[in-house]
């Protein structure tokens, strides 16, 4: 489309967007430079311009680094949108194979795009001036779901609304359209989606009309030998001439269409995500309840679990199994309330990299709105080595992006803060941010609860004074002997062997931490949780107290036996712990009594222990919940006093 057609078509196409409550995105490249959303100025260059180039996936690496500019194939639209997270994209048509393709083997990139990134592309079907039959096999060869809109299953042909050949699939609407993009997003699927939306019947040019322009086109490009991406710049300008403006007419209005419908789709799946994320939210009348908050580190964690009992060492091979994940003890609590219906405002920091692109894709369900996406920087990655028996062998972890988690983008959510019922904080938070969380606490009496990470981080509250406004902590032992000796408190000079011993150990370290905390929820392992607080006479309360009652009230442990589960059963470790303290979390802030808090997150840490991701996938409302603690049989739990 020449210039200055094609810079009132952008800005008209962006405008139709904003009416239907979307925001426009047009795509271009600038200068070596891609550019998600241009201004009107950068609109005119690139329309206006004699010498920006044509830019597909091919294109990207060479144009970027000699500072060109470009406008953007399907292609490398996709691929653009893709990183800025953009799930819906408008265009024309998409490129195909080409007319005698089975000889040249002129097949568009727009369809191998279509089947290895994920952005569901809305056009008018493929450019009529292709082979649309054979274009879509190569789509169903790449794994591409295609679906034609509206009324017909018949693909449309651009110019015109029926090309002779039937769409595999077909939505009736923006809505029927939303949900199937969103179950390709849920599948974790790396294709595409393609919808493709019939021309207006009024403007639709005839398709008789069209193929005599297509054919006398395709003759002249021959005889003048123009091939590769010249050629359908050259076609579509040819076609527009044999026609007489008849081409271009119904060009313009299928453009506007493809935004109408694509914007509506766009807007129907934020509807629907933001619906998912939010549908389990408890019911109390207020539809509006403040968001817990969690503030700890985000990982890729690749774990590697051995086949045989003994790790052979020396540099040795040992058999096993390695998978990816999806972890850090911060998005691991986030994760399982968000699946408890909870969906906290998470807080964290990734960089611009390929794993960031894959953890938000599979954090779609968490509220990741605000978290820190930071050029330059390299989303934290951890390498666990489990043993047969489900055991950490050792860990390896770069995790320097981490300490971006600062104070300075920590306060900027200062409301949401210090509205928070509950505020989780993990131990890879720099020092200074767990601080100003700490006096944000006693300043607004915050209910804060700090997992400790592991035993190098857990004393970072401890080194101060601070900790005395935390209201939860979740160690292990490692991590509970680690803060003893930051305190100066004296340790045991054995590690007991004995269940009962280990559990009076725990209680004992846990008691000098009592004098200022609400509770101290010690993880056992395979021996369950001992949970170590102030009592009225019942069960150990999760709730701070008024100043009176904790005065009047006992410091007792409870300990409650873990779930049986065989050494088999077991997967991964890396997440139990923080599943635990999310179930216990989850029925805390749902006004559940002790018993069912500490049984929801032991539900919880099990589902865990048998899953691939360090939280299950099958952990929800249904699965972890009052009903399901109370329709089953329980061990009975020991009651220590420690005053």
């Amino acid at each position: 489309m020449a210039y200055p057609q094609n810079l009132s078509m952008a800005r008209e196409v962006e405008k139709i967007v904003m009416r239907n409550g979307a925001v426009p995105a047009t795509i271009g490249i600038l200068r070596g430079q891609i550019h998600v959303g241009l201004t009107d100025e950068e609109l005119q260059f690139l329309a206006s311009s004699k010498n920006v180039v044509k830019v597909s996936r091919r294109d990207l690496p060479y144009v970027l680094s000699q500072g060109l500019s470009g406008g953007t194939t399907v292609s490398g639209t996709m691929i653009a949108a893709h990183k800025a997270g953009i799930p819906v994209f408008v265009t024309g048509g998409i490129g195909g194979v080409h007319r005698g393709g089975e000889n040249t083997l002129d097949v568009s990139a727009d369809l191998t795009e279509l089947g290895r990134t994920p952005v569901a592309v809305v056009s008018a079907g493929v450019k009529s001036i292709l082979d649309i039959g054979r274009t879509l096999e190569y789509l169903e060869t790449q794994g591409v779901c295609v679906a034609a809109f509206g009324e017909s299953r018949m693909f449309p042909a651009f110019f015109s609304s029926q090309s002779g050949f039937q769409a595999p699939y077909r939505v009736q609407d923006e809505e029927e359209a939303a949900k199937l993009i969103a179950s390709t997003l849920e599948l974790g699927l790396s294709s595409g989606v393609l919808i493709a939306v019939p021309c207006p019947q009024e403007q639709a040019a005839p398709g008789q009309l069209i193929e005599d322009a297509i054919q006398q086109a395709l003759s002249e490009a021959r005889s003048k030998g123009i091939t590769g991406k010249e050629l359908t710049p050259f076609l579509l300008q040819k076609i527009n001439e044999l026609t007489n403006g008849k081409s271009l007419d119904s060009n313009l209005a299928l453009i506007q269409n493809n935004a109408r419908v694509g914007s509506g789709i766009a807007v129907a799946l934020s509807k629907l995500q933001k619906a998912t994320r939010k549908g389990s939210l408890p019911r109390r009348g207020d539809t509006t309840l403040p968001q817990p908050v969690v503030i700890g580190g985000t990982n890729v964690d690749f774990i590697a679990k051995a086949q045989n009992s003994v790790i052979l060492g020396g540099g040795q091979t040992n058999a096993g199994r390695v998978r990816r994940t999806f972890g850090g003890v911060g998005r691991n609590l986030a994760d399982c309330l968000s699946r408890l219906g909870l969906t906290p405002l998470f807080l964290s920091a990734v960089g611009k990299d390929e794993h960031s692109e894959s953890i938000l894709h599979y954090c779609h369900h968490m509220d990741m709105s605000a978290i820190l996406q930071l050029e330059g920087k390299s989303t934290a990655t951890y390498s666990a080595m489990i043993t047969s028996a489900g055991e950490l062998s050792i860990g390896l972890g770069d995790m320097d992006i981490h300490q971006q988690i600062t104070e300075q983008y920590v306060s900027q959510f200062k409301e949401n803060l210090c509205r928070a019922p509950l505020v989780c904080i993990d131990g890879n938070v720099p020092l200074s941010t767990i601080q100003y969380i700490c006096q944000l606490a006693r300043d607004h009496q915050l209910a804060v609860c700090y997992e400790p990470t592991d035993e190098n981080k857990a004393s970072k509250p401890f080194l101060s004074d601070s900790w005395k406004a935390l209201t939860y902590i979740s160690p292990n032992l490692q991590e509970l002997k680690a803060i003893n000796r930051t305190l100066g408190n004296p340790l045991p000079a054995e590690a007991p062997s004995r269940l009962e011993d280990i559990i009076k150990m725990a209680a004992a370290l846990a008691r000098p931490l009592l004098s200022h905390l609400c509770c101290v929820v010690v993880t056992l392992g395979a021996h369950g949780v001992l949970l170590c607080g102030r009592s009225l006479g019942g069960s150990i309360s999760l709730r701070p107290a008024p100043h009176e009652q904790t005065a009047a009230a006992s410091l007792c442990a409870t300990h409650y036996p873990a779930i049986p589960i065989s050494r088999e059963e077991i997967v991964n470790v890396s997440g139990a712990g923080d599943s635990l303290m999310a179930g216990i979390a989850a029925g805390m802030l749902a006004n559940h009594d002790t018993d069912t808090c500490v049984r929801m997150g032991l539900l919880a840490a099990r589902f865990s222990l048998c899953s691939y991701e360090p939280i299950s996938p099958e952990i929800s409302t249904s699965t972890v919940s009052q009903e399901q603690v109370q329709s089953k049989p329980w061990p009975e739990v020991k009651v220590w006093k420690l005053d």
